[in-house]
């Protein structure tokens, strides 16, 4: 069984990711972003935001730190995500599309597509898609997940 909300469901669950990424503390280097793994109970099992736990932790990465691999609550989960998840980043770490991947969530949210701001071409959204994911996004709750960004300038 997988979580199936309705969109407005999922708009609700966004908001809060959206309130999360609010909670990040501003870099210049970095978007805000925060995320939040609903159960396919519909009752939150994790969320975080980026920065939350160290300088360089993406929201999703935070959510996921206490899941091992292929815990079965992810199974039937859906991450909100407030920006596309990351396809690559340095060598030593993890990018979030391959994360969400390995702990085999099957459902991703998002509210806003990667700009080409620090990296040229994000495909985080088309590797989850290749790889069998379903996913959403809400494009009416983009406006305000690029607002939390505004210490990253004009992103339009």
């Amino acid at each position: 069984m997988m979580y199936a909300p309705d969109r407005d469901q999922d708009v609700s669950w966004m908001r809060r990711a959206i309130a999360l990424a609010a909670l990040c503390p501003p870099t210049a280097g970095a978007y805000s972003v925060g995320a939040i793994i609903v159960g396919e109970d519909g009752n939150e099992l994790a969320s975080g935001y980026s920065r939350a736990t160290g300088p360089r932790e993406h929201a999703e990465e935070v959510a996921l730190a206490d899941f091992i691999q292929d815990d079965p609550d992810l199974a039937g989960a859906t991450i909100y995500t407030t920006l596309e998840p990351c396809s690559q980043r340095s060598a030593s770490r993890t990018p979030c599309s391959q994360r969400i991947l390995q702990a085999g969530i099957p459902r991703v949210v998002i509210a806003w597509r990667e700009p080409s701001l620090f990296v040229d071409d994000c495909v985080g959204y088309e590797q989850l898609v290749e790889a069998g994911v379903i996913l959403v996004e809400l494009p009416e709750l983009a406006a305000a997940a690029r607002a939390v960004n505004a210490h990253l300038g004009d992103l339009a």
